[in-house]
């Protein structure tokens, strides 16, 4: 070592060793990028794409029904007494006005002679008034008798005309009352179970028996509100015919006609109900039965897409449209109904559009695919298995 000079060995030795590792890593840089353009192009995977199927289609939607006759009543007494006589028998079929019930009515037929007697009382002492006022009115006309001697009389027979009505119309009520012990039908119908047997004690208004007129019959059932509206759009304004599924899974040989609906949706479930009307030949159906009710809506030209080809994201259905240049595009399409294996697209698609049929879990906006056309034939043989 020189005296007075200062050899700087330390920081020589690291600078050269920073630009060997330069030079290092740009040789392994080039290198790389030498690979990299040499290797093999990095295809995109082969993903089947579908075109939408346009069709009429049939959507069958069984609701469950409520059967009920189109007449049904409930034989009540109307007063109060021992059952007397049954005139029927539980299952028969009865006429209008067929006598039913005999209900014990010896009181009321013990008022109804005293109101009777009553108003026979009235009329005598009525008619014999009216005899003295008729000679008194001639006395009055000779100025035998007072003025105020005919007014006096002419009150009284008032008061008795007015006796005699109180007395007939209390003879009426009697006899109505007397006409509740025999009980008789409303209207033709089959009479159902009779609790109360002979020598029973009914109050009034307690249950007899009731009577279904079972010639016809009401099926009720509730629709959503999105069926509700695919059900009028389909019917528009006409009657609709529907069929109804007995509980063995037969379908009633005769069909049925929506009637009417009710006004309003329900607050909780969001339905509203129908009521359809079956004719009832045979006497199959009964009040009370169950059933299911099938409502068939027919579209023209529908645009259906499969299920599997969609997925949801955030309460909202979306496919994904693979565009000229193979790059999948996330689409929103909004569904009026939905089938066994396809949705009806409501808005959202064209039908000269492309979407993947499967595998869309796999995929995101923007990816890029290789598109493998099915046919609609191979599509519906798919769906079918």
């Amino acid at each position: 070592m020189i005296p007075g000079v200062a050899v700087p060995i330390r920081p020589l030795h690291m600078a050269t060793t920073l630009r060997v590792q330069a030079g290092l890593f740009t040789t392994l840089l080039l290198a790389c990028t030498a690979c990299s353009s040499e290797g093999p192009d990095v295809r995109p995977e082969e993903y089947p794409v579908i075109a939408p199927i346009v069709s009429d289609a049939e959507h069958t939607k069984e609701c469950i029904a409520e059967i009920h006759s189109v007449q049904y009543v409930e034989v009540r007494s109307r007063l109060q007494g021992h059952v007397e006589r049954i005139h029927v028998d539980e299952g028969e079929l009865v006429e209008q006005g067929q006598l039913l019930f005999t209900i014990s009515g010896q009181e009321h037929r013990i008022a109804l002679r005293k109101a009777s007697a009553a108003l026979e009382v009235a009329k005598a002492e009525l008619k014999a008034a009216e005899v003295e006022l008729k000679q008194l009115s001639g006395l009055v006309e000779k100025e035998i008798s007072s003025r105020a001697e005919l007014d006096i009389l002419q009150a009284r027979v008032d008061a008795l005309r007015a006796r005699r009505d109180e007395a007939a119309a209390q003879e009426q009520q009697e006899a109505l009352y007397l006409s509740f012990a025999e009980i008789r039908a409303p209207y033709r119908g089959r009479i159902n179970r009779i609790p109360h047997k002979v020598g029973s004690l009914v109050h009034e208004e307690d249950i007899l028996t009731t009577i279904s007129d079972n010639s016809e019959v009401f099926a009720y059932f509730h629709l959503a509100e999105v069926d509700y509206l695919a059900f009028r759009r389909d019917g528009g304004a006409s009657p609709r015919t529907v069929q109804l599924m007995l509980p063995d899974g037969r379908i009633y040989e005769h069909a049925g006609t929506v009637e009417t609906a009710e006004s309003e949706f329900d607050a909780v479930t969001g339905n509203i109900a129908f009521r359809a009307r079956f004719p009832n030949p045979e006497g199959l159906l009964k009040q009370g039965a169950n059933g299911k009710v099938v409502v068939v809506d027919r579209l023209k030209d529908a645009l259906l897409v499969p299920q599997r080809s969609t997925y949801e994201l955030q309460d909202k259905q979306y496919v994904l449209v693979v565009g000229a240049d193979s790059i999948v595009q996330q689409r929103e399409i909004n569904t009026s109904m939905r089938m066994d294996d396809l949705y009806v697209v409501q808005h959202g698609l064209r039908p000269d559009e492309r979407i993947v049929f499967e595998g869309v879990q796999r995929l995101k906006h923007g990816d890029r695919v290789s598109p493998k056309l099915i046919p609609v034939q191979n599509l519906l043989a798919q769906l079918r298995n």
